[in-house]
């Protein structure tokens, strides 16, 4: 999927990121959502098996939005995590599936008895 967006801009409270597409879709994502499932190797790990469970975010603001070429975007959080690069293709994929993902989210949470 080669879905270009065409705004991404920073909520006013830092809580969500607004990312608008060219096909005339966008999305209101929380921070914590973003936080959470970060692409970067200390969440997801080198392979499946190693994918972190992150807990204690629900409160996570972004602090900036660094551009990394033409295929992505650096989300710096002020908890410290900047290493992941979030691609259009994640951050439209992660707007569109957004309840999902944050359902399967708040469920391993539960069942590993971890909290937001």
């Amino acid at each position: 999927m080669a879905v270009w967006p065409t705004e991404i801009r920073l909520s006013a409270d830092k809580r969500s990121l607004a990312v608008a597409f060219e096909d005339g879709k966008s999305f209101s994502i929380p921070a914590e959502l973003l936080r959470v499932n970060s692409p970067s190797a200390e969440v997801q790990g080198h392979a499946p098996s190693q994918r972190v469970t992150v807990a204690g975010k629900s409160g996570v603001r972004i602090t900036a939005v660094e551009p990394v070429g033409s295929y992505a975007v650096r989300l710096v959080f002020d908890d410290g995590h900047d290493s992941g690069l979030y691609t259009w293709t994640i951050l439209y994929e992660t707007g569109r599936d957004q309840e999902a993902l944050f359902s399967a989210y708040t469920a391993e949470l539960a069942a590993k008895g971890l909290s937001r």
